[in-house]
């Protein structure tokens, strides 16, 4: 299949082309947008236009699609998904062995602090287009803002925190970067910009049964959660969701965003990487799982864990949710396309990321 690239990029390669290959396909209403734009007009055919905006370069039947190295809002093709069907089934054929199974899931932590052992801060390169897509980031570091605390979850070597810092005007406002790695965390104490007076990094699991350090119940008033979901194994979603709701404040909100079911990270990956459906097992021993936009809804508003008896009398159980289940109201959540394209070797890469914002009740 000449259309598709095989090789399999580190972690910190997966996420950094999902910061430079960034698209908003749902956009906070209440921030004033511009008109969508072709980027066939030289004026916008810059690395980046003023101001700044994504998912403006649309591919029509028309257009030659190696004529840029980028699309937006591109669904895949056919033979893509044939070919995506086919790696699905031979993944599935050749799993993780039951050993390795119990290995790597049983101490996550370990595989991660090698990762962050082996990469310095210099690996990583900021996220400073996080504030662009979540409006919220930049209200709450205005001077005017007042008394905010936000953790950053899963937070690695501080590219967001750090970049949300040096950007920051409120006095008030206090961020938590925790991630599950000591190593991630002693990377940002060691970080040049790290002042306790505003910043605290903390080891935390964040599927354990204990809140982040310094911080009770609704104590938060944003969590930001890019890329680490997707670490944790489905066994694990509902403690991280019911913790996250723990420490949110009353209408506190989650900023999400993560891989998506079908993203070519996926569908790439070889035989000996299958955990379980969509879970994945990467080179460097860490987890990824690929999700889809309705699961995430699911378990983000709780419905995916709420069983209730059901009346016949075999006694099963049912999922369908209770009223009082719901943890957390979907403010938006869209899935995020991008057609990359190497226009030499005529390969075109489909990516897909899912984003959203997520409200405590």
């Amino acid at each position: 299949m000449a259309s598709t690239v095989l090789a399999q990029p580190a972690v910190a390669a997966e996420d950094e082309l999902a910061k430079e290959t960034s698209t908003l396909t749902v956009q906070d209403t209440s921030e004033a947008q511009l008109p969508p734009h072709r980027s066939h007009d030289p004026q916008y055919n810059m690395k980046r236009s003023d101001p700044f905006q994504f998912g403006s370069r649309y591919l029509q039947e028309e257009d030659n699609v190696f004529e840029f190295n980028a699309w937006d809002h591109v669904e895949t093709d056919d033979a893509y998904k044939e070919y995506a069907e086919q790696q699905y089934e031979m993944q599935r054929q050749s799993p993780v062995s039951d050993f390795d199974k119990r290995r790597f899931n049983s101490d996550p932590a370990k595989f991660w602090n090698v990762f962050y052992k082996n990469n310095t801060a210099n690996f990583f390169k900021n996220r400073k287009w996080l504030q662009q897509e979540f409006p919220v980031l930049d209200r709450v570091t205005q001077e005017d803002a007042g008394q905010i605390t936000l953790l950053e979850v899963g937070a690695g070597a501080g590219n967001t925190a750090f970049p949300i810092l040096a950007a920051n005007k409120n006095p008030k406002l206090k961020v938590h970067a925790c991630d599950y790695s000591k190593e991630a965390v002693k990377v940002m104490r060691n970080h040049e910009a790290y002042d306790t007076n505003v910043m605290q990094a903390d080891v935390w699991d964040a599927a354990g049964e204990d809140l982040p350090p310094g911080l009770g119940e609704n104590s938060v008033d944003v969590v930001l959660m890019v890329f680490i979901f997707s670490a944790l194994s489905p066994a694990q979603w509902e403690q991280a969701v019911k913790n996250i709701s723990r420490v949110l404040k009353p209408g506190g909100e989650v900023c999400f965003r993560d891989y998506g079911r079908g993203d070519l990270a996926q569908v790439r990956f070889k035989k000996g990487r299958y955990l379980e459906e969509n879970f994945y097992l990467r080179g460097d021993g860490t987890r990824v799982y690929f999700f889809d936009k309705d699961e995430l809804a699911r378990i983000w508003t709780g419905a995916a864990f709420a069983k209730k008896e059901n009346a016949a009398e075999d006694g099963r159980e049912s999922m369908e949710p209770q009223p009082s289940s719901s943890l957390f109201d979907i403010e938006e959540l869209g899935v995020d396309r991008r057609l990359l394209v190497n226009r030499a070797r005529r390969l075109k890469m489909y990516r897909c990321w899912l984003q959203g914002r997520f409200r405590k009740k």
